[in-house]
C-alpha cells in the first residue's frame, strides 16, 4: 500500500490492523510485505472489502499485489 499522504504510516498500519481482524485468513506481516493466505474466495472478498474500506477511510492509494497459488509462507 502506497498512500497519497505525507503521514503514510498511519493508513498502512490501519490497513494491516483491520486485515488482522478478518476471520478465515492467515496474515503474516514482515518489514516489507504483508502476506494473506487462505481460500481463494475468502482472500478475494477480503481484498475487495479492504480496498473499499481503505478508500473510504484514508482516500486514494496504490496497492501492489502478487498472487501465488498454493503458497505457504512457513
Amino acid at each position: 500500500m502506497y498512500p497519497f499522504c505525507s503521514d503514510y504510516k498511519v493508513p498502512i498500519q490501519g490497513f494491516i490492523d483491520r486485515l488482522n481482524t478478518l476471520q478465515g485468513l492467515r496474515v503474516v506481516t514482515t518489514a516489507t510485505a504483508t502476506m494473506v493466505v487462505g481460500e481463494f474466495d475468502a482472500v478475494m472478498k477480503a481484498f475487495s472489502d479492504m480496498l473499499e474500506w481503505s478508500y473510504r477511510t484514508y482516500g486514494r492509494a496504490v496497492y501492489v499485489t502478487k498472487f501465488i497459488p498454493d503458497y505457504n509462507p512457513d
